[in-house]
């Protein structure tokens, strides 16, 4: 059959689909020779989409592991540039301060140009980015922290802790300073970016049990452990560690086509429409509906306005909105200072809790999100069943949540900052609390921090506030004799010794601990669980048309209004309960050294659930609204089905009257007939 005539007896649609398809017969011959060619390009095309894939997935790794580690540095950072909580908050909001800057732009330019190369420069730039933040550390120097203890392992002298009144007041300000330590697919993709939180978690432990300058400096030397507040570990060496994964999450990007054509005559078998959707000129996208392009800027500018109005006028998705903006503050705040909270309440190393961060919780919230996907696909729940499914697991979870309150632990006893010299009374701290009639002979500094341990299990701030005269030993394995403020307390009556660093932890804290741990799993699990159904609710409440838009103002709100702001306010709450500051050797207030355990707990956990349940009083308007929006939409696709039908019955109206008034035609024809036969 000619072609020109199955051209003109094709729609106008398909006969553009068969010019366009005419070049590509032509290239590839004759119709037997081009058999090969074509599976050739198809197989081309499908690996060129799995390397784009696993390129993007390992992209997401990269991503998910630098911002997870970021978060197990917290306290790394606060100690080694003596800074408060609030600060690095700030530092740790900047990450989405940085992705507001860009998203715009690479938004509307990213789908005009050649989107690998455009996905590539970012890793690269995000790359940069994490290197520049290690660079601090061989920028300053080595880390000096406050200590009185010697560190020469060869010293044989017995230095006194405690200077005599009779020195100059000027060595009043400075301590005892005698020395310090040496200078200086789709589901894949989403897989993945719960799996990179795993490993910078990890990676965040095993740097912090890593001393901050590392081979620049004898460790025999260091008299600090994992567990002193005064502690910092190599945490610039993850950062390098992220960098590099990153810088090389890059490169394959750079070696992709700009768009990945697919012959028009088949598709690969293997390709699933679901894998090809996205493809540039793919004939599966031929019976979607396309989205008209604005002509230019001001355009596209003049009808993101009312489209934003109108988004913002549905009722359900701005209580949507705001519920999850809420919801995320507390989530990002609470997940933010949780290594902290772990390490201050329960006295656990940094290293130990983002190894629990890594290994525990973050694997119970992909297997929540993962398991509440499943039963709602397996229940097959409707709009308001995954509404009231997502509540009903929240809500699980924050009564849950209630029994952190009393998973408590009390203050460590520090004299002077926890507890008075004389055990009468509690203590409001203040820099002179730390004097007493014990140590009153000695010329001591408030404001350092080098706690000792007495043999009577209290914490002393400093060996001269413990009153101690003489010390033996070196480093570590130093120790304090005649120390008069231990005899004072008259819990023992030993050889009035004390050793380097803070008394263990309590023994009720670690009885406690290992359900803390249990009960943060579970929650955060069942949490998880509503994940996806509540997401599925944001999907179906909005017009098709209005999707797009919607998921977009959706992160970008919530990345604005939740990402920046939390860290912040979280760490701004966390600094009032700080109970001893450390000092900056220029002056001013540094790091803080040790909290008000109950305080802590109240401000940290009560700010978390405040929040959570705001956000549920905005819910329960929100099912108000939403079985408005469902009845306003069984409204419609009943007036719709009416209209159909009334529609049909006319047309079968019309049919009728169409085929009575033939038959009246017809017998009038054949009356007449008959008549003008009668006549003949």
């Amino acid at each position: 059959m000619p072609r020109n005539f199955i051209r003109g007896t094709l729609p106008k649609e398909n006969e553009s689909r068969l010019s366009r398809m005419e070049p590509v017969a032509k290239e590839r011959g004759t119709t037997e020779n081009g058999g090969s060619s074509s599976t050739r390009e198809q197989r081309s095309s499908c690996s060129s989409l799995k390397m784009f894939l696993v390129a993007l997935s390992f992209a997401y790794f990269a991503k998910a592991l630098s911002g997870s580690y970021m978060k197990s540095t917290i306290t790394q950072l606060e100690r080694r540039f003596d800074i408060p909580s609030y600060l690095t908050g700030v530092i740790d909001g900047s990450f989405e301060i940085g992705n507001l800057l860009v998203i715009a732009f690479v938004s509307y330019f990213g789908a005009k140009l050649h989107r690998p190369k455009i996905i590539a420069m970012g890793c690269v730039l995000m790359a940069v980015g994490t290197f520049i933040i290690a660079l601090p550390h061989f920028l300053i120097g080595r880390y000096k922290f406050e200590t009185s203890i010697r560190s020469s392992v060869n010293s044989t002298n017995n230095l006194s802790p405690c200077p005599a009144r009779l020195l100059s007041p000027s060595s009043q300000a400075s301590g005892d300073p005698l020395s310090e330590a040496p200078s200086t697919g789709t589901g894949c993709v989403q897989t993945i970016a719960v799996i990179g939180p795993v490993f910078g978690y990890l990676l965040g432990s095993l740097c912090a049990k890593i001393y901050v300058d590392i081979g620049f400096v004898n460790m025999e030397s260091i008299t600090i452990s994992p567990g002193d507040a005064r502690w910092v570990g190599a945490w610039w060496l993850g950062y390098l560690i992220a960098g590099v994964i990153t810088l090389l999450s890059a490169i394959p990007f750079w070696f992709l086509p700009r768009s990945l054509p697919i012959p028009s005559d088949r598709i690969p078998a293997q390709c699933t429409p679901e894998r090809t959707s996205f493809i540039k000129d793919s004939p599966l996208l031929e019976h979607k509906y396309q989205a008209d392009e604005p002509a230019g800027f001001l355009e596209m500018a003049k009808d993101f306005i009312p489209t934003l109005k109108t988004l913002l006028g549905n009722p359900v998705y701005f209580i949507y909105l705001c519920v999850t903006i809420i919801q995320l503050n507390s989530l990002i705040g609470m997940v933010t200072y949780k290594p902290k909270y772990i390490e201050q309440h329960y006295g656990q190393s940094a290293s130990k809790a983002n190894f629990l961060m890594g290994t525990i919780n973050i694997p119970a919230v992909a297997l929540g999100i993962f398991t509440g996907g499943l039963l709602m696909k397996r229940l097959k729940l409707s709009i308001m069943g995954a509404a009231k499914f997502a509540f009903s697991t929240s809500l699980i979870g924050y009564f849950l949540s209630l029994f952190f309150f009393v998973m408590s632990c009390e203050n460590a006893k520090v004299a002077g900052i926890t507890l008075p010299y004389n055990r009468v009374g509690g203590v409001s701290y203040e820099e002179r609390s730390v004097f007493s009639a014990c140590n009153s002979d000695c010329v001591c500094s408030g404001r350092d921090w080098d706690p000792v341990c007495g043999e009577n299990g209290i914490t002393y701030v400093s060996p001269c506030l413990a009153g101690c005269q003489t010390s033996t030993g070196s480093g570590k394995n130093t120790v304090f004799s005649n120390c008069s403020c231990v005899v004072v307390a008259g819990l023992s009556s030993g050889n009035l010794t004390a050793s380097v660093g803070h008394c263990p932890h309590r023994d009720d804290c670690d009885r406690v601990f290992p359900y803390f741990l249990a009960l943060s799993v579970i929650t955060s699990f069942i949490i998880s669980l509503g994940g996806t159904p509540g997401y599925m609710v944001l999907i179906r409440c909005i017009k098709p048309q209005l999707k797009s838009l919607a998921l977009g103002f959706h992160t970008l709100s919530t990345r604005t209004l939740a990402g920046i702001p939390a860290p912040i306010y979280f760490g701004a709450i966390i600094d009032t309960t700080c109970l001893k500051w450390g000092q900056k050797r220029c002056g001013g207030r540094g790091a803080c050294r040790i909290y008000n355990t109950t305080a802590y707990r109240i401000a940290y956990l009560g700010l978390t659930m405040g929040l959570r349940t705001v956000s549920f009083l905005l819910c329960i308007l929100g099912f108000v609204l939403l079985k408005q929006h469902l009845r306003r939409e069984e409204r419609s696709a009943h007036q719709v089905a009416n209209g159909g039908a009334e529609l049909e019955a006319l047309r079968k109206e019309e049919v009728l009257a169409s085929n009575s008034d033939q038959s009246l035609q017809t017998s009038t024809t054949d009356y007449n007939n008959t008549e003008r036969e009668t006549r003949l």
